[in-house]
């Protein structure tokens, strides 16, 4: 019998981050700091309208590109929020969350050999996503030095003849970091004179917390070479409703639309009708979620301080990433004896590329409660190394 299985997606390594979550499920007591999952419930407005559209038989396909009401808000939003301006029904798509986006929009734009910039540690999919469209990722170590933001000199560096696309990931999952206007500017001006395409996934913009956030895609000579990312899983805390979009170039979004059409047909069309009422309505409840994740944030920073554990001050997302090298154990070896001994899942660094190495990725998308007894795990567990190194 031949081989039922494609050699290419054989090769490629499920995500590290599941490992630990998986471990964690069985064990009784034990507390997870692992998923990137805001544990706030959908805001009631947002969920009764999902509710309503229900009650009325909402329940057909939209369109493939999604509900005209829903792309006319997530242009209007975007205008507000990121001082960009798309048109709704030639540069706008509405997906199954920013994942599906992330994968439409590489295999709608890449050739057999094209090659991608992955800044690391980043999210998990991009470099899969590259694989299964016949790119080749190539990756661009991001140093704690710089506090993990891509600079212009590291772009350039890892540019070649083959380079099409940069991919954008900030704010940054797993290590918070995020990128300001002039930092962001240097490489728009790299990517204007190499002839570079960006994905920028923004999926976090709403989760900054040293000023507002920036897109590149609003920079001068941005806006028609990005493939601008985002969806409601983080800010609006709606994960399970699995819905996101994608807004660019007409030329780039019309081809993203075909692929669309033939895997998904389209968006949940209860989750579109629901997100329409969290871009109109809901910015008050974002600000609320932000508040608590700044001061959960400040709270983690000042429990490393105490315990000796170095961690630069990130600034976006929902993660801090602290390093663990002092240990002299792998980020793997670190991650495993804590949920053994302590019984608290972290995710290992290089979950999210081999620079991740000696670094370990906490979420901080859990009450104030399990943090603290977390916390006081993890202390225990240093306390536990010293004596033995003693």
């Amino acid at each position: 019998m031949r081989n039922p299985l494609s050699s290419k997606v054989v090769e490629i390594q499920p995500s590290g981050i599941r490992k630990f979550f998986d471990i964690v499920s069985e064990m009784k007591d034990a507390i997870s700091l692992g998923v990137g999952e805001p544990d706030f419930e959908t805001p009631w407005s947002i969920r009764e309208e999902g509710i309503y559209s229900l009650e009325k038989g909402r329940t057909f396909y939209t369109s493939n590109a999604g509900l005209k009401e829903l792309k006319v808000e997530i242009c209007n939003y975007l205008q507000r929020k990121c001082n960009v301006n798309y048109d709704y029904n030639t540069e706008t798509i509405v997906t199954v969350g920013g994942s599906e986006a992330i994968d439409i929009a590489l295999r709608a734009m890449l050739d057999p050999g094209d090659e991608v910039l992955v800044p690391q540690p980043s999210y998990v999919s991009y470099v899969p996503c590259v694989q299964l469209a016949d790119g080749v990722p190539v990756i661009i170590e991001l140093k704690e030095e710089n506090q993990f933001k891509l600079t212009k000199h590291e772009l350039l560096g890892a540019i070649t003849p083959k380079t099409k696309i940069l991919v954008l990931p900030f704010p940054n999952n797993p290590t918070g970091a995020v990128m300001g206007k002039e930092e962001l500017e240097e490489i728009a001006q790299v990517c204007i004179e190499k002839d570079i395409f960006v994905i920028s996934d923004e999926i976090y913009s709403e989760l900054t917390y040293c000023g507002d956030h920036v897109s590149i895609a609003s920079l001068p000579g941005m806006k028609e070479r990005t493939i601008l990312i985002n969806g409601f899983s983080k800010a609006f805390a709606m994960t399970g409703w699995r819905l996101g979009y994608a807004c660019g170039p007409a030329v780039i979004l019309k081809e993203m639309i075909k692929i669309h059409q033939f895997a998904i047909m389209c968006a949940p069309t209860t989750s579109q009708y629901a997100a329409v009422e969290a871009l109109k309505n809901c910015d008050a409840d974002v600000a609320a979620m932000r508040q608590s994740y700044d001061e959960r944030r400040r709270y983690l920073m000042n429990a490393f301080k105490e315990m000796g554990m170095d961690c630069f001050e990130p600034f976006g997302a929902f993660y801090v990433f602290p390093s663990i090298k002092k240990f002299g154990m792998t980020s793997d070896e670190f991650a495993t004896k804590l949920l053994e001994q302590q019984k608290v899942a972290v995710v290992p660094g290089t979950a999210f590329g081999d620079c991740g190495e000696g670094f370990l990725r906490i979420s901080y998308a859990y009450s104030l409660a399990q943090l603290k007894e977390a916390m006081g795990r993890i202390q225990k567990f240093i306390q536990s190394l010293q004596k033995e190194d003693e």
